[in-house]
């Protein structure tokens, strides 16, 4: 059974990390559920929504390709 060390770390056997997906550097979220912690992987917004429209060029795509292309 797991155990709690000072700085309040516990290792996730590894059979409940292959279950919910979870490997080093995955982000996990706690939550207290009628007097338990529930642990569950934390889901990410889709890194291209995050960005999109984050640069105001008024340009078509097409446009842009050319000039970086040099044509």
């Amino acid at each position: 059974m797991p155990r709690i060390t000072k700085k309040g770390q516990v290792t996730i056997p590894k059979k409940i990390r292959e279950a919910i997906g979870i490997k080093p550097g995955s982000e996990v979220n706690f939550q207290i559920h009628r007097g338990e912690c529930v642990l569950k992987k934390a889901v990410r917004d889709d890194s291209f929504r995050k960005w999109a429209g984050y640069l105001k060029i008024k340009k078509p795509t097409d446009k842009i390709i050319q000039e970086l292309r040099g044509e």
